[in-house]
């Protein structure tokens, strides 16, 4: 028989965290002998050494308790599943140290790499840099929150770009930016806008996020709060494809 100092030795662990474990009702707490000091046996000896190498593999403690009293089938079968979730949690990691390095070297948009891609080949194609850098926080702002849905918006804008007809619309919407609101050009490009929409949806709804996302209205209102050019052009699209 050993005291609980001993056994904190020999196992490794503080005597600090074997009262846990006795408070927690992970451990059972020894008889004491004739001068009041717990005494603990090989068998305690044993069960803490299982205690801890579960809670080091990040076994919650409540978890620990109910595999005490579990069969050698159900605690097998418990193994197999922390395994599991060690295994999520490893990827989880893997991901966000990914995430952390591509920070690191200077690549501070967290969007897949199609959409890094596509802003790339805006430049080329003539948009202005201002543009570039609106798009690619607008897409930060989609993709946050509705990662899935993104992908379909951002696949069904780079396919509208392949279209050189529509490309110029974008092209030209970007350099609306500053133009007066009142200058006739603007109403002219959003009735092309208006015409090339509806030529390419029909009468169909262009994809969106869900109804209730606030999203869409945030992202147009940063976008006409850089230009009152940008606002009225918004609002002429609006009023002509509702009408």
């Amino acid at each position: 028989m050993i005291t609980i100092g001993q056994l904190a030795r020999y196992v490794g662990v503080s005597i600090k965290t074997i009262r846990v474990y006795h408070d927690k009702g992970l451990l059972p707490e020894p008889d004491r002998d004739v001068s009041g000091y717990r005494r603990y046996s090989a068998d305690d000896a044993i069960d803490l050494i299982k205690i801890r190498a579960l809670a080091e593999a990040g076994v919650p403690l409540a978890r620990i308790r109910d595999l005490r009293s579990a069969t050698d089938e159900d605690f097998q079968r418990a193994l197999h599943e922390i395994d599991d979730e060690l295994t999520a949690r490893i990827r989880g990691l893997e991901t966000t140290q990914g995430r952390l390095r591509r920070l690191a070297a200077g690549h501070l948009s967290p969007l897949p790499t199609e959409v890094s891609a596509h802003l790339e080949q805006l430049t080329r194609w003539g948009f202005t840099p201002r543009w570039v850098d609106l798009q690619r926080d607008l897409w930060i702002l989609v993709f946050a929150p509705h990662p899935d849905r993104a992908i379909t918006l951002f696949h069904d804008q780079a396919e509208t770009l392949d279209d050189p007809d529509f490309r110029q619309l974008f092209l030209d919407y970007d350099h609306a930016h500053d133009l007066d609101a009142d200058d006739p050009h603007i109403d002219d490009l959003a009735r092309r806008i208006v015409e090339a929409t509806r030529r390419r949806y029909g009468p169909d709804e262009p994809p969106e996020l869900d109804a209730a996302s606030e999203i869409p209205a945030l992202i147009q209102g940063s976008v006409n709060a850089l230009s009152p050019a940008w606002q009225r052009l918004d609002t002429l699209i609006r009023a002509q494809l509702n009408a």
